[in-house]
């Protein structure tokens, strides 16, 4: 299952994370993000270990989401080494989104 992050432990789950990140950036009323959210699980599962993927709730973590840019959800912004190297808006296959963290692995 996908962590659930809020300030308190983005820091020490995605900037200091070995392991690439993908954080989704989204909301429970944003229907393309509901859309994502078994997306989001099923690559939580299958790159464990290697890769995290995390969601972050912009309505809960408003400042997280003004640090990072986040204008409309979904967001969902891939860090590697602490640093943001890509980020893609709104719904996404999942197939996509496994190429990308593939490439940061």
């Amino acid at each position: 299952m996908a962590l659930e992050l809020s300030a308190s432990n983005f820091e020490e789950e995605v900037l200091k994370s070995a392991q690439p990140v993908l954080v989704d950036f989204w909301a429970p009323w944003c229907g393309p993000c509901r859309s994502m959210s078994p997306i989001i699980e099923e690559l939580s599962g299958e790159f464990a270990g290697r890769a995290k993927v995390v969601k972050v709730n912009v309505d809960e973590n408003r400042d997280l989401a003004a640090r990072f840019g986040v204008m409309s959800i979904p967001t969902l912004v891939f860090f590697k080494d602490g640093r943001v190297v890509d980020q893609i808006v709104g719904f996404t296959p999942k197939g996509v989104l496994a190429k990308k963290l593939e490439s940061l692995l």
